[in-house]
């Protein structure tokens, strides 16, 4: 089989594992939704602008992206680490590459099936509002700007244990989660604060979906951050892949 075809399978059956605990489904469901729920919607100065409800929307979109993502990979990793099946994966002949690409294309899946419901509640509950096209690039937008936090979370599954890496993924998860404007809106930010916002994945993930829904000027740091944010985190994810299989094999 290719290294396509091998992704792919590896997927499909991570797919199936994580259906098979119904409430892993609903808690990546449901957390964000809840969030726009508590402290969007009520606050009707944000919630009846269309600007700053669909900001608000695009924010916690991305919020449950990088959320799934770190708890999915981080936790899902560094348990199954400690498990017998994951050496006993190791032992059959597919590439690291595959089995990496295969947690980006499954838990991916759920992370962008995890922000169907804000957009729905964002739509009947707030005044945020775009067209079908630029919601749909928007999608594109967010699975493109989405892949950081899965190798982030990679990393932190392959670099330590399940019971570090649970405080780890809670403390990286909140601080990108404030600094990168997610919680808080930019412009209410100190400006040395604005500063280091801007270098922060979470940031330029927000910014890349808000361009891609409202339109208007993308900067250079936007995309240029993503791209190095991805680039890096994909080269670090399959170092600790390699540097794990090393320690079990020695």
């Amino acid at each position: 089989m290719s290294t396509v075809q091998l992704t792919l399978l590896h997927a499909k059956y991570n797919l199936i594992e994580t259906a098979r605990i119904p409430i892993a489904l609903i808690g990546s469901l449901a957390f964000p939704s809840l969030a726009l729920l508590f402290f969007v919607v009520p606050q009707r100065t944000v919630a009846d602008d269309p600007v700053f409800a669909t900001q608000a929307v695009i924010s916690l979109c991305v919020f449950a992206v990088m959320s799934n993502a770190l708890f999915s990979f981080g936790l899902n990793i560094s348990e199954a680490r400690e498990k017998p099946w994951d050496p006993y994966l190791r032992t059959l002949p597919a590439p690291g590459v595959a089995r990496v690409l295969a947690h980006v294309f499954s838990t991916g899946a759920m992370g962008l099936a995890a922000i169907i419901p804000v957009i729905v509640i964002g739509g009947l509950a707030t005044a945020a509002e775009a067209p079908l096209g630029n919601v749909l690039a928007g999608f594109v937008a967010l699975a493109v700007s989405g892949l950081p936090f899965m190798f982030i979370g990679i990393c932190i599954g392959y670099s330590m244990p399940s019971k570090a890496a649970i405080a780890v993924v809670q403390v990286v998860m909140f601080a990108l989660a404030f600094i990168g404007g997610l919680f808080l809106p930019p412009f209410l930010f100190a400006d040395w604060l604005n500063t280091i916002s801007m270098f922060t994945p979470s940031r330029q993930a927000r910014e890349l979906v808000i361009w891609a829904v409202q339109g208007g000027d993308l900067e250079p740091w936007v995309w240029l951050g993503v791209l190095a944010w991805t680039v890096v985190t994909f080269a670090l994810a399959l170092l600790l892949f390699r540097r794990d299989e090393g320690r079990r094999y020695r």
